[in-house]
């Protein structure tokens, strides 16, 4: 399975890095945040979309980068030496990469858990952090954290451009590292395993370790783009993690499509700016508009609203290539 056609992404990236410069600070600050959601729904279109993991907690793994971020930068615990931004994101991805490897060997090892209760485990243990997070005072419980210092960016480091070129840049070396990654033999065997995880397994691979590689991967990208999420909004509250967030990103990727990472990086952003659109112009009935969208675009194109003609461009550029 190949994503979008290289010359359509290159064409997207270099189209976003031209936003600073048609647009205020205010939406360039904004779709700074919006690139980094866009980043979380490449997550879930890697364990989802490409290897058939349905997971319906991925927020938890987007909240715990964030946490991570706030709590280190903030000097939360002392038994963390330096407080410094760079190594807080490393420390911050780290730490979701290892919560989402723990979580996979829970739900993985053995003889494993799949389809709907994979999704019901993982929406409650998402349920169960969120709520352990809001009863926990040293992590601001409903309050949040505020006040996360910002990247170090330059003189002014709230300044808008460059965190938005930071964030642009980091979304384009996931998204094309991704890429070459599932061009590799790993992303062969990722189609396997979504298609026929049986075969793949009397080849004499191991389902469980795939399985466990690709979710502890997808994780790290959550943690990724919620510490970025943090840095840039110099906030961590309760609702980076549990139902509502996670919800939201399947939301993203289903209508994109799963199974491009370039669709569900491009909705998450798109419906982003559709919601703050919306809601000004809609009021209440923002939400109901929205979700009837959802239902008729799914039931229409059930590939996805942008995957599917990005699918299409690619099918005939191989046809006469």
């Amino acid at each position: 399975m190949r994503d979008a056609p290289l010359p359509v992404a290159l064409a997207v990236f270099a189209g976003l890095g031209l936003v600073p410069f048609v647009l205020g600070d205010y939406w360039t600050g904004q779709l700074a945040r919006y690139v980094l959601f866009g980043l979380f729904a490449m997550s879930l279109a890697l364990v989802w979309g490409r290897a058939g993991i349905l997971c319906f907690g991925q927020a938890m793994f987007f909240g715990i980068g964030g946490y991570a971020m706030a709590t280190v930068t903030l000097g939360t615990f002392a038994a963390v030496p330096f407080t410094a931004a760079l190594p807080a994101l490393v420390l911050a991805v780290a730490v979701a990469a290892a919560a989402a490897l723990l979580v996979a060997l829970f739900l993985f090892w053995g003889a494993g858990i799949g389809g709907a209760y994979l999704a019901a485990v993982t929406l409650a243990l998402a349920a169960i952090l969120e709520q352990a997070v809001r009863g926990w005072y040293g992590l601001g419980a409903d309050n949040g954290l505020s006040g996360v210092p910002p990247l170090p960016l330059g003189d002014n480091p709230w300044d808008p451009r460059p965190i938005y070129f930071v964030v642009l840049a980091v979304a384009a070396a996931v998204y094309f590292g991704l890429l070459a990654l599932l061009e590799s033999r790993f992303g062969t065997l990722l189609t396997a395993l979504r298609t026929n995880p049986e075969r793949l397994a009397h080849l004499g691979y191991s389902v469980v370790a795939l399985r466990v590689a690709v979710f502890t991967l997808g994780g790290a990208i959550a943690g990724l783009a919620g510490a970025l999420f943090v840095a840039t909004d110099a906030f961590a509250s309760p609702s980076l993690i549990g139902f509502a967030l996670s919800a939201e990103v399947l939301i993203w990727v289903a209508l994109g499509g799963r199974s491009v990472l370039l669709a569900a990086f491009l909705a998450a952003i798109l419906i982003r700016v559709a919601e703050a659109y919306l809601s000004e112009t809609l009021g209440p009935w923002w939400l109901l508009t929205l979700g009837t969208l959802f239902m008729v675009s799914v039931a229409a194109v059930p590939n996805g609203v942008l995957a599917t003609p990005l699918l299409w461009l690619q099918g005939r550029l191989r046809r006469t290539s």
